[in-house]
């Protein structure tokens, strides 16, 4: 009798010990911020924290042609051995949009055979600007342009006491807009463009034809070319845009046009051309500027994309292929608009402008569309300037940055490029000054 009252004053002090150190785990667990599911511990007994039960795999249904399965749906419940009954589906009486379901793709009216290929705000393509000069038929040339670096040289276009004033737009941008030890790229690159765009603007005295231009957000953008034996669009909302009420000069000459015929344009096979581009049966062939007919600013002038959102982030190389890509679009829906869908070299070049910016790093591009004849490698090619990674600054810091008890970077604006906003402000007074 003694022995078994003995065993079960043992068995209660295991239990109670098991509880203590379970209780002991689930504290740390509160203080480390993690989880006790999932994790063993050796202290305990391996049986607090064991595999969860299989998933049970659905059994698919076996259909036999001339027999009726027979069913519990006569009682009511569940009956085992009988099969589950098949109802058909209910539908509603009214429109419910939290339980709509959309037809097929094949039952949509704009359903196609032949597939497109569409290039948006979120795609990264894998061969970066190669990729889009194919996609584009396009010649690259480094570097801005002569008539745009004359411009950026002049003093003359230059802002009243340009370098203080850019710097303190860095600095309103990146210290004095936001609370944060370290305002994110979401916060401060708009902001930065913005502020750029007003010192821009502040010359409108000097250059009054800066009067009749106007910026655009949230428009719509769709273009549509044929490439070889595909179908490739460029759609979607992207950035902000600089309208005029006259178009770009162009900036390459006649002689210097008909010359890219000679050009052969760079391959990267085995890759095929359309890789990360989205591909859909359900689209409409259409080229649309985003601006309705008898709008007064019917000209792109230049594309402006600050980097927003972590979601979809580029990178460098993918962001001016995105570049390309778009200034492509905005030219080649204006020339559709002009001279219609016919395939054919253009009379007029159509020039458009593009500057992308992270807030520190900016990107600049100017596309010439000089043929619509985009189907064959052959015969004249489109032209593209580009001008890469121009940083604006080096560091902008609100707390100096200390390693080894010495001060690497110190607090504050570091490192001012004034060649990066002179080449900025260039591309924005082209074709007014």
């Amino acid at each position: 009798m003694s022995k078994v009252i003995t065993h079960g004053f043992k068995t209660t002090q295991l239990v109670y010990t098991l509880n203590h150190f379970v209780q002991r785990s689930r504290i740390h667990s509160r203080l480390i911020g993690q989880n006790v599911a999932g994790h063993r511990f050796f202290s305990i007994s391996g049986c607090l924290c064991s595999r969860g039960p299989p998933q049970r795999k659905s059994t698919p249904a076996v259909h036999i042609p001339g027999l009726e399965p027979i069913t519990y749906a006569d009682r009511m419940h569940y009956v085992p051995g009988l099969a589950k009954p098949m109802f058909p589906r209910w539908e509603r009486g009214w429109y419910d949009p939290h339980h709509y379901i959309g037809p097929k793709n094949a039952e949509m009216p704009l359903y196609k055979e032949k597939p497109c290929y569409i290039f948006h705000q979120k795609t990264s393509v894998l061969e970066g600007v190669r990729q889009a000069l194919w996609l584009t038929k396009s010649k690259l040339i480094k570097g801005l342009p002569s008539q745009i670096l004359s411009l950026a040289e002049d003093t003359a276009n230059h802002v009243e006491n340009q370098d203080e004033r850019v710097q303190q737009a860095i600095k309103h941008a990146r210290f004095w807009d936001t609370t944060e030890n370290r305002p994110t790229r979401q916060r401060f690159c708009p902001v930065l463009l913005d502020d750029l765009l007003h010192l821009c603007r502040t010359v409108q005295a000097k250059h009054p034809a800066l009067g009749r231009r106007m910026l655009a957000e949230n428009y719509s953008l769709a273009a549509c070319w044929s490439r070889g034996e595909d179908l490739f669009q460029v759609r979607g909302k992207n950035g902000i845009l600089l309208n005029s009420v006259s178009p770009l000069p162009a900036v390459a000459g006649k002689e210097e046009v008909a010359s890219t015929a000679d050009y052969v344009l760079e391959t990267f096979y085995p890759i095929s051309p359309t890789i990360d581009l989205q591909l859909t049966h359900v689209y409409q062939e259409k080229s649309h500027t985003g601006f309705e007919e008898g709008y007064p600013y019917p000209y792109a002038h230049t594309l402006f994309l600050p980097e927003s959102g972590q979601a979809y982030r580029l990178r460098p190389e993918q962001l001016r292929a995105k570049m390309v890509m778009f200034a492509f679009g905005n030219a080649l829906a204006r020339a559709q608009a002009l001279y219609g869908t016919q395939p054919q070299v253009l009379e007029q070049p159509v020039v458009v402008q593009c500057v992308a910016t992270n807030g520190r790093v900016f990107q600049f591009a100017v596309f010439q569309l000089n043929t619509t004849e985009l189907g064959t490698d052959a015969g004249v090619k489109n032209m593209v300037w580009l001008e890469e990674d121009q940083p604006l600054y080096d560091y902008a810091k609100v707390r100096p940055l200390i390693r080894k008890r010495e001060v690497q970077v110190p607090a504050g604006l570091a490192g001012y490029r004034p060649d990066t906003f002179k080449k900025f402000l260039a591309l924005y007074l082209h074709g007014a000054a």
